[in-house]
């Protein structure tokens, strides 16, 4: 992620009249404070209560220590962007402090020089923690010279997990002469649904003190009262929720579109993965608008789908609804099927924006949103009325607010919604996101429906009610949003299913856990924690850089991503895994222009661990062979020069005719140039055997031998490569000299087939679609550009002689896809245990095993494992059989549900090696 800096953050330099935050500090402030300048200390307060002040007055207590000429500093540490730039600004606003602001997406700062500046320039660095940790990893910045460390919504820092805050912690705080002064702030110190489970409490407190060497600190209840209001707490009962006869069948239609959706999809995607994607998304997007269906109602799923395909030019969902040119199609016809459905009882031939929305009921409007309506409309107008509701989906956010906006019930409440930074569907800017926030604090928008965004950190204005449309997650969420009902005589609604009892249990676990957690800070119960883990470090000696388990996979990502590319090569890491008697081991696979190709992992319980495991030795042996640097940064071979004070732009001017890329003649090696020679009369060629050793040797491969007209040097025959395989497989490849052979007319035209044939099933396969494919038309029978025989060979029955396998070269020229349609008779006469019928014939089961087999419906290419004789079209699968999924999913009609499936696996590219049998073109 790259360092960004925020100008305006630093506003509040040392300029103008000194400030004091402590005139305006209420008591428990001051007290905390004392404490924080004698001990860490984390402190526990809710929403509201002036957490930050806090930590401005403790910064003001330690000014001597971080104020210039000193060469420490105060990091103060936010979990996200937006926080970042607030608490930058209260604290330029509250102090003469110099400070300033890092986050993702700004200016870099990549070298040591430039954080030098930056360090004897600022008193306060506010920042993310990811920032903070990768500037610790390769030195940018030292602990040593850090006074004061700050970590906002600390919470966050638990010990079974690799946050940054915990990394931070447990990669570099221990171990100094003279550690840091640390302040934790958190409105709950626990993270989870908390449940009645006093000992989850415990441990979650204990290991939150233990992580960052504090001690959890709050104020008695009574004394906060009296400067904050608490809400009262109130539930809203609906339903209970029954799928009405008209809302199944929408589910249903909906359901039906989708399927076609996705045949069409698969029908005109040949790369499965890419098949595979773009099917998750479309899957994700129907999951939307079916939640909304059930959600708010009709409606409600009528503008989740005019949203989307009003978005469907770009990404519409970070999570999952990604849309592109050619996926863009589909989507549409998905989204226009389910307008075209849903309006046709909503509208009812009106416009949709002319709709009276009063007049709409359930199931056009679910239950559960008809009662918050019914909350919205109970309150009035008053001064400075604020509310929040509070909901899981960015969807559901937007057409929510939608709905409300348009409304007349509720035209007192100017509504907005708000989501996070690059969210999608409208890609919601921090401007944008600042914008609402401000409209908010000064009434132009007094109802805000909100994702968790609203929940955490972020300044927005008190309110008088808040509403769940949707539960909280986690204590810590139900803490926080609750937070935001803080006026005198405010409310704090949730909308319950009647009958949901683990819905209401949930509700009871947040409101007691709550207390439990408070009873526990005082009065810890146990000394139990839970288990850290275990992370392995690599540090250099020389710079004190280092690279931990929890980051070995990024800095291996970035080594890769700065190595020499090109527009046809992306350099990457490749991960395979095997399963050992002691664990998963990873086995990495690096690019070709790497320093070094493999590396195993030790085995270990799970494939992120090995993965992470593998990542850290591949990193450790790069520094050796000198591919990092000992700051643990990329090194020679970087395709990314060093940083220049040349302006980009004179360097495009003077950019001439000799930077643009040239187009230059395929130089053919003059063993492989065509001769004289022609293919109709005898010829001599030099004979080797290329000899395939595989590591392991757990399987034995195809013996081919190489043809040529000329002989190989013979240094060529001295060389020993290694091919990378699929699956992490290596082959350990050779050749060996066998003098020379004789082929006469008939077999030169066998063996060129067999090879025109091989290099259309391996390279391009576009012929096989039909039911003839053509070989050895060349009428003047001439060499091509270059010549070359690659045949399968086979030992002699005595001695190690080898000679060409020709029986296998005619058995794969024999299949009936490389025979004249005009001369070819049908094959029906064997027995129906024998045999399958295929879209253009019938053939024996021998035959079909180990042949390429394609299919029209998918435009795929499969290759044939095994028939599987105990399954068919009749066969169970998902609740029905085979042929009713392929009828009601695909629109395919089984011709012969009797026949046994066969087991197959997608053809895509070079992968897949020919085995001697016969290539059919069947469907």
């Amino acid at each position: 992620m790259g360092e960004g800096e925020d100008e305006a953050s630093s506003s509040g330099a040392a300029a103008g009249a000194p400030k004091d935050p402590r005139t305006i500090a209420r008591k428990y402030q001051l007290d905390l404070c004392k404490r924080a300048v004698q001990e860490n200390i984390i402190v526990y307060l809710g929403t509201g209560c002036g957490k930050t002040h806090i930590a401005v007055l403790l910064m003001y207590e330690l000014g001597h220590l971080i104020r210039k000429p000193s060469r420490e500093v105060c990091v103060f540490l936010a979990p996200t962007i937006p926080l970042v730039r607030q608490q930058a600004i209260v604290i330029a606003d509250s102090t003469n402090f110099k400070v300033q602001c890092y986050y993702g997406g700004g200016k870099n700062l990549r070298d040591h020089k430039a954080w030098e500046n930056e360090m004897a320039e600022y008193e306060v660095l506010v920042m993310t923690p990811q920032i903070f940790l990768r500037n610790l990893r390769h030195c940018f910045i030292k602990m040593d010279s850090v006074a004061l460390l700050v970590f906002d919504e600390c919470h966050h820092a638990q010990a079974p997990k690799r946050h940054p805050y915990a990394q931070i912690m447990k990669e570099f705080y221990n171990n100094l002469d003279k550690p840091p002064r640390v302040f934790g702030m958190t409105a709950s110190p626990i993270i989870g649904k908390g449940g009645s489970n006093k000992l989850i409490y415990t441990k979650c407190i204990n290991s939150l003190e233990e992580l960052l060497n504090a001690k959890v600190c709050s104020v008695d209840n009574e004394e906060l009262e009296s400067v904050v209001a608490s809400p009262e707490i109130e539930v809203y009962f609906y339903g209970p929720v029954g799928q009405s006869n008209l809302t199944a069948s929408y589910s249903k239609g909906l359901d039906g579109y989708k399927l076609q959706s996705e045949c069409m999809l698969r029908e005109s995607l040949c790369n499965f993965k890419e098949s595979q994607k773009k099917l998750k998304s479309l899957r994700r997007l129907h999951e939307n608008v079916i939640f909304c269906l059930q959600e708010i109602g009709l409606f409600g799923a009528l503008q989740a789908a005019r949203v989307f395909l009003s978005s469907s030019g770009g990404s519409l969902d970070r999570k999952g609804v990604d849309i592109d040119d050619n996926h863009a199609s589909f989507v549409q016809h998905y989204l226009n099927k389910a307008i075209s459905l849903l309006s046709c009882d909503v509208l009812d031939g009106a416009d949709a924006d002319s709709v009276d929305l009063e007049t709409l009921e359930e199931p056009f409007f679910s239950k559960k949103f008809a009662v918050l309506i019914d909350v919205l409309s109970r309150y009035r107008l008053e001064e400075n009325m604020k509310c929040i509701v509070f909901v899981k989906r960015i969807i559901v956010a937007r057409v929510v607010a939608h709905i409300l906006q348009n409304l007349k019930c509720l035209d007192f409440w100017k509504c907005e919604f708000l989501v996070g930074c690059h969210s999608g569907l409208e890609n919601m800017s921090r401007n944008k996101m600042g914008s609402i926030i401000e409209k908010f604090s000064s009434g132009e928008v007094n109802l805000l429906v909100a994702t968790n965004v609203g929940e955490e950190g972020l300044d927005i204005q008190t309110c008088c009610l808040v509403v769940r449309f949707d539960l909280p997650e986690t204590v810590s969420s139900f803490i926080q949003s609750r937070g935001r009902a803080r006026m005198n005589k405010s409310k704090y609604i949730f909308l319950l299913e009647r009958g949901n009892q683990s819905h209401e249990k949930l509700v009871g676990d947040y409101i007691t856990g709550e207390s439990i957690m408070d009873k526990e800070i005082n009065w810890r119960s146990s000394n139990d924690m839970f288990d850290c883990l275990e992370e392995n470090i690599y540090r250099v000696n020389d710079t004190g850089a280092s690279i931990s388990t929890a980051y070995s996979v990024s800095l291996l990502h970035c080594y890769c991503d700065n190595l020499p590319r090109d527009m046809f090569f992306i350099p990457s890491p490749a991960f395979f895994y095997v399963d050992d008697v002691e664990g998963v081991v990873c086995r990495l696979i690096l690019p070709p222009n790497a320093a070094f190709r493999q590396v195993n992992s030790q085995p270990c319980p799970s494939k992120d661990e090995a993965k992470r495991d593998a990542c850290l030795k591949a990193c450790i042996r790069l520094h050796e062979l000198g591919a990092l640097t000992d700051f643990l940064l990329p090194g020679q071979g970087s395709r990314k020069t060093k940083v220049s004070t040349i302006d980009i732009s004179e360097i495009n001017k003077a950019e001439d005719e000799s930077f643009r890329e040239e187009l230059h003649e395929m130089l053919i090696p003059a063993i492989l140039r065509p001769s004289r020679y022609k293919l109709d009369c005898s010829l001599n060629l030099h004979f080797y055997y290329i000899e395939f050793i595989p590591k392991p040797a757990d399987r034995q491969y195809q013996m081919f031998g190489l043809f040529v007209i000329d002989a190989l040097p013979k240094e060529a025959e001295k060389l020993d490569v290694e091919l990378h395989l699929a699956h992490a497989r290596i082959v350990k490849a050779g050749i060996e000299y066998l003098g020379m052979i004789t082929f006469n007319k008939e077999e030169m035209m066998l063996a060129r087939n067999f090879q025109e044939m091989c290099l259309k099933v391996l390279l391009d396969r576009s012929e096989f679609t039909s039911s003839y494919v053509m070989l050895g038309n060349d009428a003047a029978l001439q060499m091509d550009s270059t010549f070359y025989l690659l045949l399968p060979i086979k030992q002699k029955f005595y001695g190690d002689k080898f000679m060409i396998d020709w029986p296998a070269v005619k058995r794969c020229l024999s299949s009936p896809v490389f025979q004249d349609p005009r001369g070819l008779s049908l094959h029906d006469s064997y027995l129906p245990n024998e045999s399958l019928k295929l879209l253009d014939g019938t053939y024996s089961k021998a035959d079909v095993i180990g042949s390429l087999v394609f299919t029209p419906h998918t435009k795929l290419f499969f290759f044939v494992d095994v028939i599987l004789d105990e399954v068919n079209a009749k066969s169970e699968f998902n609740g029905a059989t085979y042929a009713e999924y392929f009828k009601e999913g695909c629109h395919i009609e089984l011709s012969h549900p009797e026949q046994p499936f066969l087991k197959a696996k997608q053809l895509f590219n070079l992968r897949n090696l020919l085995h001697n049998r016969q290539l059919e073109s069947t469907g």
